[in-house]
């Protein structure tokens, strides 16, 4: 958010347009050298991109209702088709028996062998995610909470994910909410829920908290933007810049009201996504956000945060560190916790800043142990 900083006291105009955004991922275009090694490595890496598109792709429908759940392997949709011709094909690592010393299935297994969510005080869990991600970004978060027995709904904000509206024209932090306060405003009056933000969806779910205060049970703020009363996102930016520069130099802005306007929206430089938000995340899953992510709207970035202790401050709090995040630094993250303290902190070791792709295990029992804490007793 260095540049957002340098945009508000420097004249915009003078920036030149931002380019047009790519729909190939950065690793891409260097795989195109010369060479059968260069064929190679584009051919792997368009395979690459061609799986997570089939994987956006086949999200889009499910959450629209055209098909159900994913085949989670080739071996499993293919079976039918192979009898009579030769052995079966090997299953995927995804559906083979695993072994229960494997840690990343055995933290799972240990957590949902006794829990009876129907007894927490909501086991209802609602996942915000960040400026430029969507719903998409929490497949694997949603599938580890669901078969540990929560409902989960992973909300689409305004202008993204599959939300078909214009970034561009996003004007304030309420309207770019409206999909998550709608939600809650559903909600029964006997019905809580737990908010879990990511990034810039802090923000969000501080706002939502300040308007439904009694439909939060908990609120996890995931690297996350955690505001105090008046602030805005930029401003807490501002308080610590991006030391190495990476995020200053990843934002595109977008002027979709001319240049001697403020920006409308930002963009990320996919050739710069990789180090600065998914740098311990897998290939595939920086395939897909590389496809799936859309601009970020500005306007809600400057807006400052109404928040009182009557509302908000009612609401139980919880801050989870990432602590290789390139982002949003772990030292700035524990100053908004020492500005603004929390009900507890927990940390995610060797987590990026898309914690749900580089330790989605850990999120995950990071978010059973929130979830499974008692409520507080009135004194």
């Amino acid at each position: 958010m260095g540049s957002l900083v340098s945009c508000m006291s420097d004249p915009c105009p003078s920036a030149s347009p931002p380019p047009q955004a790519k729909r190939r991922s950065s690793t891409s275009s260097r795989g195109r050298g010369g060479g059968g090694g260069g064929r190679d490595s584009a051919k792997a890496t368009m395979a690459i991109d061609e799986e997570a598109l089939a994987a956006a792709a086949a999200l889009v429908l499910g959450q629209r209702g055209a098909v159900g759940a994913f085949e989670r392997s080739a071996s499993v949709r293919c079976a039918a088709k192979r009898q009579g011709q030769g052995p079966p094909l090997p299953r995927s690592s995804s559906t083979r028996p695993r072994s229960l010393a494997d840690p990343e299935l055995q933290p799972q297994h240990l957590l949902a062998k006794d829990l009876n969510t129907k007894d927490l005080e909501t086991n209802i869990i609602v996942l915000v995610h960040g400026g430029g991600f969507g719903a998409w970004c929490w497949y694997k978060t949603i599938s580890l909470l669901e078969d540990s027995g929560f409902k989960v709904n992973a909300i689409d904000l305004t202008g993204s994910g599959i939300h078909s509206y214009d970034t561009n024209k996003i004007s304030s932090l309420s309207e770019y909410s409206e999909p998550l306060t709608s939600y809650l405003k559903g909600l029964g009056d006997a019905q809580k829920v737990i908010l879990v933000g990511h990034d810039f969806g802090g923000a969000c779910i501080s706002y939502a908290m300040e308007m439904f205060p009694s439909k939060v049970a908990k609120a996890v703020f995931l690297c996350a933007a955690m505001l105090t009363n008046r602030h805005s996102a930029l401003g807490m930016f501002q308080q610590q810049m991006d030391t190495n520069g990476t995020l200053q130099k990843a934002q595109e802005f977008i002027y979709s009201n001319g240049k001697d306007r403020p920006p409308t929206a930002i963009n990320i430089d996919k050739a710069l996504l990789r180090g600065l938000l998914f740098n311990q995340s897998p290939s595939k899953d920086v395939s897909l956000a590389s496809v799936s992510m859309r601009p970020i709207p500005f306007a809600p970035l400057l807006e400052k945060l109404v928040l009182t202790a009557e509302n908000y401050g009612s609401v139980r709090r919880f801050y989870v560190e990432t602590t290789e995040d390139n982002a949003i630094p772990l030292p700035l993250q524990q100053s908004m916790c020492g500005t603004n303290p929390p009900e507890k902190v927990l940390r995610l070791k060797g987590a990026d800043h898309a914690p749900f792709f580089s330790e989605p295990q850990a999120l995950h029992k990071t978010l059973v142990e929130i979830a499974t804490m008692p409520p507080v007793q009135a004194s």
